[in-house]
């Protein structure tokens, strides 16, 4: 069954909570450490429209939602407004199948008119197959934050990626 790529909507929370709250309790993919509630993923929901620079795209195969990527303002000065950073989350049964370069190629197509000038990616390590998804979008490394962020204990650092549009 082929998957297919579309916008995100209300009806899907459920599913995009279970996805990213995965990664809240089982690794350090997210800094989050209390899973999402369902009011708090509403209002993360109404951040994204269907045109503009900040877009949320889902993979779904039958009735299965696969992951999501998005785009979001990168920090909220005016100077940033033509970069965005960029995330993506598979449901663990689905990495190595394509779903993620499905998914950045939508999220990528939707955004070439937007007017941007780049794209920013921060990965937790170690992420290889994140670092590699990236790469193979055109992202480069810029730097390594070493050991920034602390989640149940342990030191995590991230890579610095970014984008030409």
């Amino acid at each position: 069954m082929p998957v297919l790529i579309r916008p995100a909507s209300h009806a899907d929370l459920d599913a995009l909570a279970e996805i990213y709250n995965h990664y809240v309790f089982h690794s350090h993919a997210t800094f989050d450490t209390e899973p999402l509630q369902f009011e708090a993923r509403q209002r993360w929901l109404n951040k994204y429209a269907q045109t503009g620079p900040y877009r949320l795209w889902l993979a779904e195969r039958g009735h299965q939602i696969l992951g999501f990527a998005s785009s979001n303002p990168y920090r909220d000065h005016p100077a940033f407004c033509q970069t965005v950073e960029t995330s993506i989350y598979l449901a663990p049964t689905c990495q190595g199948q394509g779903v993620g370069s499905a998914l950045y190629t939508r999220l990528f197509e939707s955004l070439a008119d937007q007017g941007l000038h780049r794209a920013i990616a921060g990965i937790a390590l170690p992420n290889p197959a994140s670092v590699a998804l990236h790469e193979k979008f055109g992202f480069t490394q810029v730097g390594i934050f070493d050991e920034y962020a602390c989640k149940n204990g342990v030191f995590v650092s991230s890579i610095w990626m970014q984008k030409k549009f």
